[in-house]
């Protein structure tokens, strides 16, 4: 009972954009430019897989698959704790190399095809995650990086994603910051949480 009651207050905590005892990646804040905050970011792992297809339906199979794997589909049976953000970013048609600690197959997209990088982040304590069943699912380490982010609510469409996107670089262009990377989306709260009050970003790696 006591069981079920806590994943009910967790259920209509999450609808009403409440995030309690979910972590985050550890990171500092260097400076607001406007409604832009860059932030430093320490190394961390995630987890992640490519998926085909348009962005919304790539998010949701790239969700279950790193669902798959947290919630025990892995080689030790190991439940992990979910995090937040989920980040999703664009990849080419190319391939992808093996990354370590986990050696497996390279993924690889059809010649041409555009692919979708969906991640979870790894609580920062788990420095020797399990191995994932899914041959899909692959550990990667994510290195230390300064990234300006810019936040904004409702839901995430990729019209949305690229508007927010087109503004975070707009409002970079009249800064001391300059991107140097690709832009990533990141995704804090469940589809059921009223869109009103959900959390997205955009980020992009950014120096100076």
């Amino acid at each position: 009972m006591a069981t079920l009651l806590g994943s009910l207050l967790l259920g209509a905590c999450s609808a009403f954009g409440i995030r309690s005892g979910t972590e985050e990646p550890r990171h500092s804040t260097v400076e607001r430019v406007g409604d832009v905050e860059i932030r430093r970011y320490a190394p961390r792992l995630a987890a992640e897989t490519t998926v085909s297809g348009d962005a919304y339906n790539a998010r949701g199979e790239g969700f279950r698959r790193l669902a798959g794997y947290i919630f025990g589909g892995n080689a030790g049976r190991q439940r992990i704790d979910m995090t937040a953000p989920v980040a999703q970013a664009a990849q080419p048609g190319e391939r992808i190399a093996m990354t370590a600690p986990v050696a497996q197959a390279p993924v690889a997209q059809a010649s041409g095809e555009r692919g979708w990088a969906i991640r979870f982040f790894l609580p920062a304590a788990l420095t020797d995650p399990p191995v994932p069943n899914d041959a899909r699912v692959r550990i990667v380490p994510v290195p230390e990086e300064t990234v300006a982010v810019l936040r904004f609510s409702g839901t995430a469409s990729a019209d949305t994603v690229a508007d927010r996107t087109k503004a975070l670089m707009t409002a970079l262009g009249g800064t001391a910051w300059h991107a140097t990377g690709e832009p990533v989306a990141w995704f804090y709260d469940p589809p059921w949480t009223l869109p009103p009050l959900r959390r997205n970003e955009v980020a992009v790696p950014v120096a100076r």
